[in-house]
């Protein structure tokens, strides 16, 4: 569309700001990817882009005629142009930055697999080694039991010829065997005690046997009475003794 009559102030300032929305428009689709590609993948938050977008007002040729429709055509044009060349070089910097973060994890994988291994080897070797202390001590243990042992034997062999020969000397020291208090009291018991013998003896016989018998057992209870009684009064003195001696060392 061509004017030939000069534009009036109100079309100039409609198509300014025409030309001012747009540029906002711009400057938010801009911002808009900027936010959407740092939120799909970034690990960290990048600053966002910031860029200035030379607007140049067009220079109006001298003369009644000018043609708006064609200078905001070529505006549009240089500003989607601008456009497009910043939204390639963002998502150009974004596939690098990707590419980047891909190999720092590959790394850190590698690296921790690397670590693991490492860690795997040091415990086998660990236990290796203490495998070989516990078998090097129970050796040793085994080797003090069994010398322990053969000491013991030895000893035990020295004492047993030892007392062998001692008890063999004292044999032929003391001569023959003493008779005990033990053997003492059987011996004169069995004196004492005479074998009665009276299959052969008749009723009359029996009946003499009988009281000689009762008349030895009473002499029996008799003298056992009288040997308690005086083991009775001997205790007695012994203890009157025994107070009389604890007085006099007590004074």
């Amino acid at each position: 569309m061509v004017i030939e009559n000069e534009p009036s102030l109100g079309d100039h300032n409609r198509r300014d700001n025409m030309t001012d929305a747009l540029t906002m428009f711009l400057y938010h689709v801009l911002d808009t990817a900027g936010e959407q590609g740092d939120e799909a993948g970034e690990a960290k938050p990048k600053p966002k882009p910031s860029f200035t977008c030379p607007l140049i007002p067009p220079k109006i040729p001298d003369g009644e005629k000018v043609d708006f429709d064609d200078i905001h055509r070529k505006r549009m044009e240089k500003d989607l142009t601008e456009l497009q060349s910043l939204i390639e070089a963002h998502f150009e910097n974004r596939k690098k930055e990707e590419e980047e973060l891909i190999g720092l994890t590959d790394r850190i994988e590698k690296r921790r697999a690397e670590r693991a291994e490492q860690l795997r080897i040091r415990a086998e070797k660990e236990k290796e080694r203490q495998n070989k202390l516990n078998e090097e001590k129970a050796r040793k243990e085994e080797e003090e039991a069994k010398k322990k042992a053969d000491d013991d034997a030895k000893k035990k062999r020295v004492l047993t010829s030892l007392h062998v020969t001692g008890y063999m000397q004292k044999e032929k020291r003391s001569g023959p065997k003493k008779q005990t208090e033990r053997e003492k009291k059987k011996k004169i018991l069995s004196d004492r005690r005479k074998e009665l013998n009276i299959t052969q003896l008749n009723e009359d016989k029996l009946r003499e046997k009988a009281k000689e018998l009762w008349e030895w057992m009473h002499q029996l209870e008799a003298e056992s009475f009288e040997l308690q009684y005086k083991y009775t009064r001997q205790k007695y003195e012994v203890t009157v003794l025994r107070n009389r001696v604890s007085d006099h060392q007590k004074m």
